[in-house]
């Protein structure tokens, strides 16, 4: 009976070998340490304004949902969530999960008929692969925003229902899809779009709505939108956007939504009023993307290997695994957090610090943390750039 725990040692003592092995580091509340690894780009999560809305339902409905979103679990704080990211998004109606995960396996599930194909992006987040790899449908991966090859997928199967399968902005180096271009090239071949809007929620677009709003694309009828409300939201839950018909169908058929407690009344009023606070603040997104030049800057100049981000998420490069858990490790004890990315969360195989800009950090303390990571990073790992 031993055997089997015995096996997952031997895997644990293998992924240590690698340098992957992980940790959780649990933070007490209102830790001093300058966060730069969560998703908190607005700086809402602590909001007076979103706070007290999610305090005044917890008072009114209690701590959780109590039930699924068709039994007992939708609320009015549901469906207020719900109305008011329609209208920002430009969709008919939109379907709050309770993560983001969840709404893109319930979104993929529900896109795939018969014979579907899905053409997927190489650097996809896991919840679009794993969706993918739930809905049964042929796959193609496609390498990184290659419209061409999105192309010739599509093209290689005449007749077939496809969907065109993309993150706007990347999660791992931040870049940004070439949505205007994938949109043209599946409808072309008579496809869906599906993207997932999470990382531009708030940060970029018309009035903070995200990046397929900035491209034009709102409200087309072959484009399905979905997002996390965890990040320039502050909050928790996903949403699933688009026509009315398809939201009825996942109401009526969506497994992640039907079968799973609704997120709770309290986070869905914290989070309507973290969105009505973003859709007003450009200042806030103007801040942000001061903070994002400014750090690309600073690193770059220090001799490290930055990627060009289109957002608020600068992957800084790493040699290997191991030195990527030192450098984020001793950051960390300096008081600063960043996020750690090693293979297999990797698309690519490299590993790197994901650094995730927020607005709401105080700016002189954000401007140290620049200096900690620099001055946490080795010799080795810097490339003098001419």
């Amino acid at each position: 009976m031993a055997d089997w725990l015995a096996a997952l040692d031997r895997r644990a003592q293998l992924r240590a070998k690698a340098g992957l092995t992980r940790r959780l580091h649990p933070r007490p509340a209102g830790d001093q340490v300058t966060d730069l690894a969560g998703n908190d780009y607005l700086g809402l999560a602590t909001h007076p304004e979103v706070t007290a809305a999610a305090t005044a339902a917890l008072s009114a409905y209690g701590l959780g949902a109590t039930g699924s979103r068709l039994v007992r679990g939708s609320t009015d704080a549901h469906q207020a969530l719900e109305d008011e990211l329609a209208q920002w998004l430009g969709t008919d109606r939109a379907l709050v999960f309770s993560s983001g995960y969840l709404a893109n396996l319930g979104a993929l599930r529900a896109l795939v008929q018969p014979r579907t194909l899905l053409v997927s992006d190489a650097h996809n987040h896991a919840s679009l692969i794993d969706g993918a790899r739930i809905s049964g449908a042929e796959t193609v991966v496609t390498p990184h925003v290659d419209v061409d090859a999105v192309a010739a997928a599509l093209a290689a199967a005449p007749g077939r229902p496809a969907v065109v399968v993309t993150e706007s902005i990347f999660s791992v180096d931040g870049d940004l899809a070439p949505l205007a271009r994938l949109h043209a090239v599946a409808r072309r071949h008579g496809a869906l779009l599906l993207v997932d809007d999470a990382h531009a929620l708030g940060v970029t677009g018309p009035a903070g709505a995200g990046a397929v709003a900035a491209a034009g694309l709102a409200g087309e009828p072959d484009v399905l939108v979905t997002a996390t409300l965890s990040k320039a939201l502050g909050g928790a839950g996903g949403v699933v956007a688009g026509p009315v018909e398809f939201v009825r169908h996942l109401v009526e058929t969506g497994r992640t939504f039907i079968f799973d407690t609704a997120l709770p009344p309290a986070v869905a009023a914290g989070v309507h009023a973290a969105l009505r606070l973003a859709r007003v603040d450009d200042d806030r997104r103007g801040e942000l993307s001061d903070r994002v030049r400014l750090a690309v800057v600073r690193l770059r100049a220090a001799g490290l290997t930055v990627s060009a981000p289109d957002a608020a998420v600068i992957s800084v490069t790493a040699p290997g695994p191991e030195a990527a858990s030192a450098w984020a490790v001793d950051c960390r004890d300096r008081g600063v957090a960043v996020g750690c990315f090693r293979p297999p969360s990797t698309p690519d195989s490299r590993s790197r610090l994901r650094l995730t800009v927020s607005a709401g950090v105080p700016r002189a303390d954000f401007e140290r943390a620049l200096e900690v990571i620099v001055e946490c990073a080795p010799q080795s790992r810097a490339e003098v750039r001419p």
